[in-house]
This record gives structure tokens, C-alpha cells and sequence, in this order.
């Protein structure tokens, strides 16, 4: 059947493998209802449009707030936290920290735009201590791209007093609570949360593919694998293992 008006006809030829998708199949996710087909992220080839429906280009980016020279922390360099050391590169921050156990990650990062790469189990004592040395006060931001909700305090808590801000982005577990002192948001800092990056789909979306297909920042080094449907729990394995950063399901194969 021909797509009908406002509608879009897709084939779907391959998707990405998440840890949402881990999380949606443990059970623990409380969104995650049954029967769902999974894969969020999937690509595909628009095959038919229905009357009225735009194909323009026009599209306005987010305004970050990341400034030229500012200071921001990272932690987890996995697709989320990648594309972070890209946004603050094109911003012009002067100094980008990312935090990662897994340091198969780091050359990566480093090739993205990281100028420091930090391995928390090479100190003992808190990281957040740590990046607070290492930038004589704290970070102007952080970004928070793992889930876990440790991490999550750290994160705030080696951003800047006064004006230092930390933003989450991973998503913790059913249940899960975060915690701080108080004085640590009385002395100014900011604990913020982020979905979907902010970005308007509709109107903002396409202008940040339009960039990427002038060049203006790359993506492909994030696949570092790729294979059939029939391979898909390897898919998985990878990525519970930390060896691959996306590994896409191509359905045609």
C-alpha cells in the first residue's frame, strides 16, 4: 500500500545495537513493554512520501552552551560520550577530559578532539578529586554518558564552583537514586539532565546530518563492526565485553 498523506515509506536496511536495547531485554527497563520490536536505531531508505510531506533541508542547530575555551569532563567513551568530545571540539573548548576504564577507547577519543584521558583505577582516591587538580578548581561542564548513578555524583562533583555544570546523559536503572552533598549545590554548581541531546528531531536533526555530509565532523569510525542478522548476539557480546563501540545489523546480508 502506497504511503497515504504525511506518511513516509521506509525500508529499513540496518540498525545499531544499544545498551538500551540490553537494558529493554533485561526486564529492568519499566518503558520496556512486551511485545516491542527493538532497534531505535535504525537507518533506512526512504522509498515513498505521501502528498504533503516536506523533504527540505532548512534547519537550525542547537546553540550549545559550551563556550570557546571552556573546560568540560566526559565520562564513558562509548558512541554517547564520543559524540560529546566531538560537540565540544567544534565549540572550541579548550580543554576536554574524557574518563574511561576501558582504554582501547582512548586513541579514539584522542583522534575525536580529547586532550586528556583519564583512567579513574590508575589513582586512589576519587576521580573527581582528581580532575579538580588537574584543572586548579574544576571543569566548566561534564557530561555524565554512562547510566551509572556513582559516576553521576562524580561527575557534579568535578565541575567548577560557583559556575561549574554537569549534565546527565546516561540513563541509570529502574529504581536508582542520586545523591550529593548539598553544599555541593548551594556553592553554585548545576545538575542537569539532557534527552535527545536537546535536539529538536523535526527542525534540527537534519541540518546536524546536512553537517555531516559536508565533512564537518566524522562518524564512521564509531562502527567497528558490522554483520547479519544471524550474528546479532555477537553484536551483543562485543558490546557487553567493551570491544566495540557500534556494531550495526545490516539486514540484507
Amino acid at each position: 500500500m502506497p504511503p497515504q498523506k504525511g506518511e513516509v515509506l521506509v525500508r529499513i536496511v540496518a540498525s545499531g545495537v544499544c545498551h538500551t536495547d540490553a537494558y529493554t531485554l533485561s526486564g529492568k527497563d519499566p518503558e520496556g513493554v512486551f511485545p516491542a520490536i527493538l532497534g531505535h536505531e535504525g537507518g533506512g531508505v526512504v522509498e515513498a512520501l505521501g502528498e504533503g510531506v516536506t523533504t527540505g533541508m532548512g534547519a537550525v542547530m542547537n546553540t550549545t552552551k559550551v563556550q570557546p575555551g571552556n573546560s568540560v569532563a566526559i565520562f564513558g567513551l562509548g558512541g554517547i560520550g564520543l559524540s560529546a568530545i566531538i560537540g565540544a571540539h567544534m565549540a572550541g573548548t579548550g580543554r576536554i577530559i574524557g574518563i574511561d576504564i576501558n582504554t582501547s577507547k582512548f586513541d579514539l577519543a584522542r583522534k575525536l578532539g580529547a586532550t586528556d584521558l583519564i583512567n579513574p583505577q590508575d589513582y586512589d582516591r576519587p576521580i573527581q578529586d582528581v580532575i579538580v587538580e588537574l584543572t586548579d578548581g574544576g571543569v566548566d561542564f561534564s557530561f555524565e554518558c554512562i547510566g551509572n548513578v556513582n559516576v553521576m555524583r562524580s561527575a557534579l562533583e568535578c565541575c567548577h564552583k560557583g559556575w561549574g555544570e554537569s549534565v546527565i546523559i546516561g540513563v541509570a536503572g529502574a529504581g536508582e537514586e542520586i545523591a550529593t552533598r548539598p553544599f555541593q549545590l548551594v556553592t553554585g554548581r548545576v545538575w542537569r539532565g539532557s534527552a535527545f541531546g536537546g535536539v529538536k528531531g523535526r527542525s534540527q536533526l537534519p541540518g546536524i546530518v546536512e553537517r555531516y555530509l559536508k565533512g564537518e565532523f566524522q562518524l564512521n569510525d564509531f562502527i567497528t563492526h558490522t554483520m547479519g542478522l544471524e550474528a546479532i548476539n555477537d553484536a551483543f557480546s562485543l558490546m557487553h565485553e567493551g570491544k566495540s563501540i557500534r556494531s550495526v545489523i545490516h539486514f540484507d546480508q
